[in-house]
């Protein structure tokens, strides 16, 4: 299935800056209101549903020995018009 970007963005950010971003997104998902992203003149406005699949992981990108790129990624998805109430493997722990 061909993938679509509908916004994307990337910068360097302090700790504190992206806590507020995702503090943002905490609050939008427990208010049960949509998600819309913007930087400069491009907007995206994203509706979740009330249980949509939350995916999480960890990755090391680079060459097997030495150096390599870390990160974390949070994703939520869900099909569109789909209400996302199919229950969840659950399990998860952030510490």
């Amino acid at each position: 299935m061909p993938e679509e970007v509908l916004f994307e963005t990337e910068s360097a950010q302090s700790r504190a800056e992206i806590a507020s971003y995702l503090q943002t997104v905490v609050d939008r998902l427990e208010a049960g209101d949509s998600i819309t992203l913007k930087s400069g003149s491009e907007s995206v406005t994203m509706d979740p549903p009330a249980r949509p699949t939350f995916e999480v992981k960890a990755e090391r990108e680079g060459p097997t020995e030495g150096s390599g790129e870390l990160s974390v990624e949070f994703e939520l998805e869900w099909d569109e018009g789909a209400d996302g109430d199919d229950g969840g493997a659950g399990g998860l722990e952030i510490e």
